[in-house]
């Protein structure tokens, strides 16, 4: 019954942790509530998938030894961070060049999985949360406990960006307009950008 209790416990903390670093605004859910107010729910969805798998994926690879690979050569914690700056930015300035057209071709695209993916392995927030989670849960790199903790994460971070995707779908009927989008689009590449330059290595 204790190691019933304990096991329980072990799930929930990790859950929580999940919970707070996902749901919490960042360049991932800023892109997803702008995708779901420009592109609508269903196209948005790829991009929650995405930023899901790829951070399910750093964090695996965190978890099974990639931060040793990091301590030993620090440079290139400083290459991603560069990298993930620069990113950030293009996204942002893709964002606000958007003429916030609203049709049925532009419905149809959204942002791509592969887009998701990459803003998690270029966003610092995740690497520190990958590195900061795997060291409170896993840091035996046990395999076991390694993939416990990814799996828990992807469920959450899923929903997590899922709903920020909804919150922007749920605005959409207030969007007909391509000047009410464009002010939408150019907020979040304000937040983008900002959050990108409050990311820039010290």
């Amino acid at each position: 019954m204790g190691v019933a209790r304990k096991t329980v416990s072990i799930v929930l903390s990790m859950a929580a942790f999940a919970l707070a670093t996902s749901i919490t605004p960042g360049p991932v859910n800023i892109v997803a509530l702008s995708a779901g107010a420009r592109y609508g729910l269903r196209a948005s969805l790829r991009h929650v998938t995405g930023a899901t798998v790829g951070f399910a994926l750093l964090l695996l690879l965190i978890g099974l030894g990639m931060h040793e690979l990091l301590a030993r050569w620090p440079f290139l914690t400083r290459a991603i961070e560069w990298a993930g700056v620069a990113f950030l930015l293009y996204v942002a300035y893709r964002l606000a060049m958007d003429d916030g057209r609203i049709d049925a071709v532009g419905a149809a695209r959204g942002p791509s999985l592969m887009v998701g993916a990459t803003m998690q392995w270029l966003n610092p927030k995740a690497w520190l949360a990958s590195v900061a989670g795997t060291g409170v849960y896993a840091a035996s790199g046990e395999n076991t406990l390694v993939c416990q903790f990814a799996a828990i994460y992807f469920v959450v971070c899923y929903m997590s960006v899922a709903c920020w995707a909804w919150a922007g779908a749920s605005l959409r009927q207030a969007l007909r307009e391509p000047a009410r989008v464009r002010f939408v689009n150019r907020t979040m590449a304000l937040l983008l950008a900002a959050s990108a330059i409050w990311l820039l290595p010290a």
